[in-house]
Order: structure tokens, then C-alpha cells, then sequence
């Protein structure tokens, strides 16, 4: 707190010249930037997407760039032409930037498709590269368009869902269970499921013990293939449930990761009776 302290005082003093690059701070801005400009316009990405946890980038692409943690000081040192951040970014961060005369741009976590498609074209503006911007955009809308599996004739399809539609739980981690009102709850829905959350009365995100998945089990429960023992438990508990795997780097984010997000789940789908 002391550094930060000193460096917006300092940046109050002294204004910052651009021209050192992109920098993001926001690991879904990384995998929107490494896809709308050439690499030697990156002056650093997050470090979270040189995470495998946290990134939704390929880690051989994530790890062609510099880093950073984040920090005021470590992003004001390179000088940038622009950053990208995060609304989450604390205050007295945001008050760095605008004191040291670094252009910023506040990005939001986008719930719906059409939000995280125009977020595409929000960065692209930013970066000065709308044509790159709306083919990624296209790219994303058209993969959403062809996602809804077609019905026999006479099934209602609404939003994906019909009354043949199989409920599947979509678990973040461990037992984490994405519920409604999110970006993967559209893409559940656009790719012919219905989400089980809300059998168990969960919104957004939440804890949901195998041992209650046991008593109502759902369709389907698909979750990053990771070896524990939650999953263990689960697959123990929910012998005759299938289990799917669904990649980590899919989770984090919506722009271009919508594209392998949806056929992954699509995939799923078809296997099911």
C-alpha cells in the first residue's frame, strides 16, 4: 500500500508517454487481444493466462508473452499506448492510471452471448482493429446460430428447450455448479440441454454436494476432468449418470471461447440418447 501510495503521487507529478504497447490485465481481454492484433503490438498479457487454471488461452500462446501480476507500478513501468482492464480493478489502481495519463478501458464479465459478442467489437475499437473485430464477432455468432440441435417435427423448441431436452449440470469445479442468469447457461441452452440448476433452486453459482445430486440426479453432469475425490465421490455416488468432461480453459470466458465452448457441449449432446 505504501509503493501505491508513492506511485500516485508521483503520477500526479509526472504524466506517462504511450507507445509501449497493449497491456491487459484481464485474462478474457487476453484471449480477445492475442486474436484481433499482431503479437509485437502486446506489451504484456495477465498472469493469469499462463495459469491452467485460470487461463482460456493455450498455454504455448500465453506463454510467447510478458506478464504481469496486475499491479499499478508493474503496468505504469511499461509505458503502455493502452490497457485493458477489469471493472473489478480496485479503485486506487484505476486512480494510478488515470494519474500517470494511461488510457484505459474497463471491461465487464458479459452473461449473455450478444454481450460478450459486442465486448469482441468493443476491444476491437480499441485496438483500432474493427475488421479484425467483426470477423472474430462473425465467427462467434455464427457457431451460436448453428449450435440448436433441430427436433423431429411437432417438438416445440424454445431457448433449446423442448420436452425431450436432458437436464445437465455444468460444475466450475469440485462441487461449484453454474446456475442461471450466466454465460454458460445460455450456452447450455443453445446447445440443446436444459440446466439442472435449477431443480436444486440454485442461481448463478453455488455449492451442490454430491449427496444431493444423488437423491435428484440430472441427465448429464459435465465438469472440468479433473482426478479428486469430489470426483470420485460423484462417480461413485452417480454410477448410472454420464460424465462428461468439459476443459477448464472453457469456463473462464466468452468471446472466441464461445466457439470450442459450444461444440464441446454439442458433442456432449450427441452422445446422449
Amino acid at each position: 500500500m505504501k509503493a501505491l501510495a508513492t506511485l500516485l503521487l508521483l503520477a500526479g507529478c509526472t504524466q506517462v508517454r504511450g507507445g509501449g504497447g497493449i497491456v491487459s490485465v484481464n485474462p478474457c481481454a487476453d484471449a480477445m487481444l492475442v486474436r484481433l492484433v499482431e503479437p509485437a503490438r502486446i506489451a504484456a498479457i495477465s498472469h493469469y493466462s499462463q495459469d491452467p487454471g485460470a487461463t482460456s488461452i493455450p498455454s504455448a500462446v500465453a506463454s510467447r508473452f510478458r506478464v504481469t501480476a496486475g499491479t499499478a507500478e508493474e503496468v505504469i513501468a511499461l509505458r503502455p499506448s493502452l490497457v485493458l482492464a477489469s471493472t473489478f480493478t480496485p479503485a486506487a489502481t484505476r486512480a494510478a492510471y488515470t494519474r500517470a495519463g494511461l488510457r484505459v478501458v474497463l471491461l465487464d464479465s458479459p452473461v449473455t452471448v450478444a454481450a460478450s459478442v459486442a465486448q469482441v467489437r468493443q476491444v476491437a475499437a480499441a485496438v483500432g482493429e474493427r475488421e479484425r473485430g467483426e470477423r472474430v464477432a462473425g465467427e462467434v455468432e455464427r457457431a451460436v446460430a448453428s449450435a440448436l440441435p433441430r427436433l423431429p417435427p411437432g417438438k416445440e423448441e424454445r431457448e433449446g428447450v423442448s420436452p425431450d431436452t436432458p437436464s445437465a449440470l455444468l460444475l466450475l469445479s469440485g462441487d461449484l455448479a453454474n446456475g442461471s442468469g450466466t454465460l454458460l447457461d445460455e450456452l447450455l441452452r443453445r446447445a440443446g440441454f436444459r440446466n439442472a440448476a435449477a431443480d436444486y433452486g440454485l442461481r448463478y453459482t453455488g455449492r451442490l454436494p454430491v449427496e444431493v445430486l444423488a437423491a435428484t440426479p440430472p441427465a448429464v453432469v459435465i465438469a472440468p476432468d479433473r482426478a479428486g475425490r469430489t470426483r470420485d465421490l460423484r462417480r461413485k455416488l452417480l454410477p448410472d449418470v454420464p460424465q462428461a468432461s468439459f476443459p477448464r480453459e472453457l469456463i473462464n470466458c466468452g468471446g472466441p471461447s464461445i466457439i470450442p465452448a459450444l461444440a464441446r457441449l454439442r458433442a456432449i449432446r450427441a452422445s446422449l440418447p
